[in-house]
Formats: structure tokens, sequence, C-alpha cells
């Protein structure tokens, strides 16, 4: 009979299942002290799923109980490190290597290791044990999803000497009940965008439109395409799609834009952070973007891509190599990310052409047109202002060719200097001042 479904608060549901862990370490502490073979775990708590982001997580991926017992053995020791005291070697002498484990050098209780979680759900049945290890697998969950930290193996050690240890972020997420936004920075070189537009603000060409189809159709059904329709021994997960054309014509926010309709995080990744001068610094960065990413649906994109793959160059020196390792396990990662990626070049010629061809769709951003830069005009001021009688925004849309970033850096400067001079009038010498600011930044005059 199945315990039914409990509605709890977070706090209580972590009471609860450590409560659990537990009896249940206890029973194993027992059988080892008398001989005797383990008991099978107790059946675990069920929970309404809608509680709290951990009844949610062992939802979603459907964990056992041994699954379950070895998420709370790591993270024990942030909650309650004196239950595993009666784990450490004194307590057992001559078993050390059998159950594993260590005593930190500040943390003075015990630490769990791989063997330790192994150990104490298999009891030492071989075949258990056997198909327990694909828990430390990198397919499952645990690895997979940045659940925990297992660290690089030891060219000296058994690989099940690894600490079993939660990830920073998913202690967080344990802990705390809510997703961890991840800390930009140095070490995480990604920003989240957001933006206050929304879709039918968005200012493209109807060709443009037309190339983003693919791409919407994707964000839309995806899951019927691959389960449904079962494509997903075909067809490989995730979406590349490569936005040129030149800066300020909308690739950024259209990017923004699909996160927001599709309620997905965007994040921005800043190549120049990403590479780094140490060896080896770089695909840890990157792995670290990518499996947050992963767990959370994230839309990843990658700005100046160009800057990144301008780096792939003849082997002339062991900088270039690594440059070109580099480059190459970003491809690769990206290739094989099952999330929608985004990669934006002000010139698709800048980019490989081995590479464009492992991308679902290239979508191109023109310069606007007339027709484009007049709504980017009449969209950009305020309804609080009013045009001087010898503007006509129909013919400055028609006279001057400019991209809608350029376009919103002079509303920017007109409505301010309006603002300063105490009027609501936009004035046609600040237009046009304006105007002539946004050329002489690309060398031209008016």
């Amino acid at each position: 009979m199945n315990t039914p479904q409990q509605t709890l608060q977070h706090p209580d549901i972590l009471y609860r299942e450590t409560q659990w862990f537990a009896a249940n370490l206890k029973a194993r502490l027992h059988a080892i002290r008398e001989s005797e073979p383990f008991p099978a775990l107790s059946r675990p708590h069920r929970y309404d799923a809608g509680t709290s982001l951990y009844p949610k997580t062992i939802a979603q991926y459907d964990f056992s109980a041994e699954e379950r017992f070895i998420l709370l053995l790591a993270l024990i020791p942030h909650l309650q490190p004196e239950l595993l005291d009666d784990l450490k070697p004194e307590r057992f002498p001559g078993s050390e290597s059998a159950i594993g484990g260590f005593v930190g050098q500040k943390h003075k209780g015990f630490l769990p290791s791989i063997e330790t979680a192994l150990y104490l759900t298999s009891g030492g049945h071989m075949a258990m044990r056997l198909s327990l290890m694909q828990c430390f697998s990198r397919k499952h969950p645990f690895q997979a999803h940045c659940m925990l930290d297992l660290g690089q193996p030891s060219d000296t050690e058994p690989l099940n000497a690894r600490p079993l240890k939660l990830s920073s972020e998913f202690l967080d997420y344990l802990l705390h009940s809510m997703p961890n936004e991840p800390i930009t920075g140095r070490h995480f070189p990604a920003k989240h965008l957001i933006t206050k537009l929304d879709w039918e603000d968005l200012v493209i060409t109807p060709e443009t439109q037309a190339q983003m189809t693919e791409l919407l159709a994707w964000m839309d059904h995806e899951h019927t395409l691959l389960h449904d329709w079962e494509l997903e021994k075909r067809l490989k997960r995730g979406y590349r799609c490569l936005l040129y054309g030149p800066p300020g014509t909308g690739k950024t926010l259209t990017a923004t834009l699909l996160g927001k309709r599709f309620d997905r995080p965007v994040y921005r990744i800043d190549l120049s952070q990403l590479v780094s001068k140490y060896i080896g610094e770089t695909e840890k960065n990157l792995e670290e973007v990518f499996s947050q990413a992963e767990r959370k649906n994230w839309i990843l994109f990658f700005d100046e891509a160009d800057s990144l793959f301008s780096k792939r160059t003849s082997i002339e020196s062991s900088n270039d190599r690594h440059a070109n390792q580099e480059t190459g396990f970003l491809l690769q990662r990206i290739e094989d990310c099952p999330n929608v990626v985004l990669l934006a070049s002000n010139l698709k010629d800048n980019i490989d052409n081995a590479f464009l061809r492992r991308f679902q769709s290239l979508i191109n951003f023109p310069m606007p047109r007339k027709k484009e830069r007049f709504q980017l005009w009449q969209q950009g001021f305020s309804k609080v202002s009013r045009f001087d009688r010898n503007i006509s925004l129909e013919q400055i849309a028609e006279e001057y060719e400019l991209a809608g970033g350029a376009i919103n850096n002079i509303v920017r400067y007109a409505s301010l200097m309006a603002i300063q001079e105490g009027r609501k009038t936009i004035a046609q010498p600040d237009l046009l001042a304006g105007i002539k600011r946004e050329f002489s930044k690309e060398g031209k005059y008016v």
C-alpha cells in the first residue's frame, strides 16, 4: 500500500526526508555490527509535487528509493552532519575500505564518498552494486543535470573514492526551494537578458520574419516532433541558429523576445570572459554554462560569435593549438546541446563553412528599409512628446539609412535635449544633430 501524498512546506519535507534517511541508516549500521544482510530501504514518503522544488525534482526524474538515499547522503552534511558520525573509521575498525568516505580538514564530521553511497545502498550485493554504479555515470540525471559535483578522478585512486558532493547550484536549489540564478562575472561568463518590449514591438523585414518560421515552429512543437512523431532517434535534440546582419538590426532583441514569448530564460555568453589564458579553464567555463543551461532549459545566445571562430588558425605555436582546441570544444558542445542555441555575427562570411552546415537555420537581419525605418521612428518616441512642424518622420526614414539601434540612440538624444530645455516638442535641429552623431560613429558625414 502506497504512503498517501502529503502537502507540506519545504522545511517540513526536508525534515521528513532526513528522518527517513536516519531510520534507514540506523538499520544498515545495525546490520554491519551484527554481520547481517542489509534490509531493503523502507518506502519513501510521497508528496504533492506542487509543494516545493524538491518533490518536483523527485517526481520529474522518478527517482528510486536508492537514488533518493544517495541524494540525501550528499545533503546530510549540510543539514544534520551528526547523523553520519557513526560512519567514522573508529566506529567500524576493519570496514574502512568498504564504507569509504573521509573526515574533512576543517569539518571534523564524516564526509561520504561514492563508495559510501554504493556500500550503504547495495550492502555488498554485487549485482545491485553494478546497477547502482550507473547513478554516477555522465548520462544519469545526477551528473547530466548538475546535481552532483563528483570532481575529476585521480590517477592513483579508484573512481569511487571521489567525494559524494552536491553541486553548489543544486544545493541552493534544495535548501532554499527556488531556482538559483547563476553567479555571473569572471567565473560565470553569462548575463540574463530581459526586456520590457513585446513580440509586437520587434520591427524586422518580412523576409526575416519568414526565415524565423522554422525556429518558432521548433520551439512550439519540439516535443511533438521528437516524441509523438517518434523522430527522437533520427533527429538531434536542440536547435542551432545563426542570426547575422549589421549591428543594431534586432539580433539581440529577437533572442530576448524569444525567451519572453516561450517563457525560457535567455543568457548571453560573453566570449571575451569565456576564453581563459589558462589551459583547460575555457573548457571548464564552457561546461559550467552548458550544464546549467541544459538543466534549466535556457536559450543560449552567443553574441559576436565570430570573435571566437576567428581564433581558428593554422597551428604555428602551442597557443594556436590551444585556441583551436578551445574552438573545437565549443563547436562540439553547441552541436550536442539539447537547447535552443543562437549565435550572432555581423557577417555570415566570418563563420567557417564547415560549421554553417551544423546550423538548422540561418536568419538574415539586414538594414531596415524605408518602411521598417518609418515604423521604428514612429514607435521610438514617447506619446508625451510632439514634433516640430518641420519634422516629417516619413521623409527622415526615406533619407537616412539607419539601423534600429541607431534610431533608438537618436530618439534618446533628441528627447533628452527637449527635456533639458523644459519642452515636450522634439526640435528638428536636435533630431538632425542626433542623426549626424550616429553617422559620425561610422566615419560618415551628412
